[in-house]
């Protein structure tokens, strides 16, 4: 349900997805104190309505921090709001918040802000984060803070490494997988918050959004919510907990570890299964990136085709429910595969090899890593 949702709202560019101030909190937590003497940049958020914007107001002082930025986009066939706050597209920056200022209601608070620095800077353009306008307040930030739009998670990305900005931003894990992405975890350019690691994630949608997520909910003001599952931080920011060693305690052998039968690495299925006495290639799950350690483990590859030069070119017959299909493919589709065990394998082979007949199981994404010793 997570992939349908984020590939939904990349079909039908639905990104208003609203991040709730408790996993906010959670996160940015970890960071506190590399945020003193900063300009933080919030280039998705309505200050009326963002929990980004509301957080930094409300810990400003405490972070220390030197500037609040937010710049407010209005799509012209869509916008969370519009019927309650028909505004055009502007920039707020903040440069103080009263120490009082908590004791009013979010409306009222905000209001009290834009007064009191100087009020709002209208834009020319729609206060997209490509917008010229945007890019020159991104220019004037040290950290970018946001949940940017789902179905521009590339392209956000490529624009914050490129301007060379500290960012912590949400997104799905299954970004890493993207070819752009995975080249810059590799690199250590990014990596994995530490407050998510597993579980679903509530966000709030427009009035207009299709409720189609397993579990969703409208509350007493008739503010819909949805849960998505895959939901990780993004960023390019130290924590400690990411130099913590995962602990090791399976011993290598062949029969629990096969090689894969197009690539030269052994078959890791559970990332905590990863033995402790094997410091050649290994394919591991996507969630490895939850306890990747760079002191500990070295990134490869992804094990798709494109990233990783396949060592056979076999032709095979596709499986269905383990029946042939009459349809065929080389190489099992540009993936990993390994020989089919029908004493361990719970499910069934996925292609058999047309010359010899072997039966062959597809392997999900892998990474490939090395122990370092």
């Amino acid at each position: 349900m997570a992939t349908k949702l984020f590939d939904q709202a990349k079909k039908n560019k639905a990104d208003e997805f609203y991040t709730q101030l408790t996993d906010i909190e959670k996160e940015l937590k970890h960071y506190k104190s590399q945020f003193k003497g900063k300009t933080v940049f919030c280039n998705c958020d309505d200050p009326y309505w963002s929990d980004f914007f509301y957080f930094f107001v409300a810990k400003f002082n405490e972070f220390g921090l030197n500037k609040l930025i937010t710049t407010h986009y209005i799509d012209n066939e869509i916008s969370l709001f519009s019927d309650v706050f028909p505004e055009k597209p502007y920039s707020l920056a903040i440069t103080k918040t009263p120490k009082d200022l908590l004791s009013l209601d979010r409306p009222a608070m905000i209001t009290h802000i834009i007064k009191e620095n100087g009020g709002r800077n209208y834009l020319k353009g729609d206060g997209d984060f490509r917008s010229a306008e945007s890019i020159e307040l991104l220019k004037e930030a040290d950290i970018v803070v946001t949940n940017p739009p789902f179905s521009l998670f590339r392209e956000y990305v490529a624009q914050l490494i490129e301007y060379n900005k500290d960012f912590i931003i949400i997104g799905n894990s299954n970004a890493i997988s993207y070819k752009e992405i995975f080249k810059l975890f590799k690199n250590n350019k990014i990596w994995i918050g530490p407050s998510i690691h597993s579980g679903d994630r509530e966000f709030q949608v427009p009035n207009t959004y299709p409720l189609e997520a397993a579990t969703f909910r409208v509350d007493e003001n008739g503010r819909r919510f949805i849960r998505v599952k895959g939901v990780r931080w993004f960023t390019n920011m130290d924590f400690k907990a990411r130099h913590d060693d995962l602990i090791l305690y399976r011993n290598f052998n062949i029969d629990d570890y096969p090689k894969y039968e197009n690539y030269d690495a052994i078959n890791v299925d559970v990332t905590k299964e990863i033995p402790h006495d094997y410091f050649e290639a290994m394919g591991v799950p996507i969630t490895f990136v939850d306890k990747y350690n760079p002191d500990q483990f070295e990134v490869i590859a992804l094990g798709i085709v494109g990233s990783i030069d396949f060592s056979s070119e076999r032709k095979m017959e596709i499986l269905k429910n383990g029946q042939l299909t009459g349809k065929y493919t080389i190489n099992a589709k540009g993936t990993l595969y390994r020989i089919y065990n029908p004493k361990k394998d719970t499910k069934p082979p996925a292609f058999k090899d047309v010359e010899t007949g072997e039966l062959y199981s597809s392997i999900y994404a892998r990474i490939i890593i090395k122990r370092k010793k």
